[in-house]
């Protein structure tokens, strides 16, 4: 049996596969990449952390239907993993972690929530920019840890959210506040938690731990977009 995990800015690969040994680590996916998976002997469970979206397309909620159709379960978390998991939970794709949840009831609504931008596979994917869904957690913690009032946490929110996502650090997000005269006590020395990464590490133990379940069966309609799809695979 092989699970296949698709990652990159969130986790690195080693502590991937400290969390989930025996799993098969890959790059963030695109499109392509689950309908190829798909026709990979043995392959059991894919399971979707990060995903491309900019430089090239992201991966089709049609192809994770297809894995679902053949059998394989499709986990998602975190990132684009938990947008999927949220738009095709009522087809058997499983949503995992705070940030899936949350997109599945409505409480997060926009793709950029979880966007970032990162360095190339030969620099680890490392992130340059910070997602908004983690400033949200992390002001959230701030005020619980009482760094920060409770009323000055959505103002940052508001000013983080009209950054555009390459832009959005916690670094710039002081510098927006600051402008704005607005005080943020210690925010800039506390340290950010991240949210997208426990999602993913919540994910990572629920592979190890959980046993296979095939996904109920579903019939996906074989679209002219689809064909032309599964045509590159050949």
């Amino acid at each position: 049996m092989t699970t296949l995990v698709y990652v990159g800015p969130t986790l690195a690969a080693d502590e991937v596969a400290r969390l989930a040994p025996g799993v098969r680590v890959l790059p963030p996916a695109a499109v392509g990449d689950v309908l190829k998976a798909t026709r990979m002997r043995g392959v059991r469970r894919i399971a979707i952390i990060d995903g491309y979206f900019e430089r090239m397309a992201a991966v089709w909620h049609k192809e994770i239907l297809v894995a679902l159709e053949r059998g394989i379960a499709v986990y998602g978390a975190a990132s684009m993993g938990a947008l999927r998991a949220a738009e095709l939970a009522p087809f058997g794709m499983i949503g995992v972690g705070t940030i899936a949840r949350d997109y599945a009831r409505g409480v997060l609504v926009a793709d950029d929530e979880v966007a970032v931008a990162h360095l190339p596979a030969e620099l680890g994917y490392r992130p340059v920019s910070d997602a908004l869904v983690n400033i949200r957690y992390g002001l959230a913690q701030a005020v619980k840890a009482r760094v920060i009032p409770a009323a000055v946490a959505p103002v940052l929110v508001g000013l983080a959210a009209k950054r555009f996502f390459r832009e959005r650090t916690w670094g710039q997000l002081v510098a927006d506040a600051r402008a704005a005269r607005i005080s943020v006590g210690a925010l800039e020395a506390w340290p950010k938690p991240d949210r997208k990464a426990l999602d993913a590490r919540l994910l990572l133990r629920r592979l190890r731990d959980d046993r296979v379940r095939r996904p109920r069966r579903i019939s996906v309609p074989r679209t002219w977009a689809l064909r032309q799809l599964e045509s590159l695979m050949l």
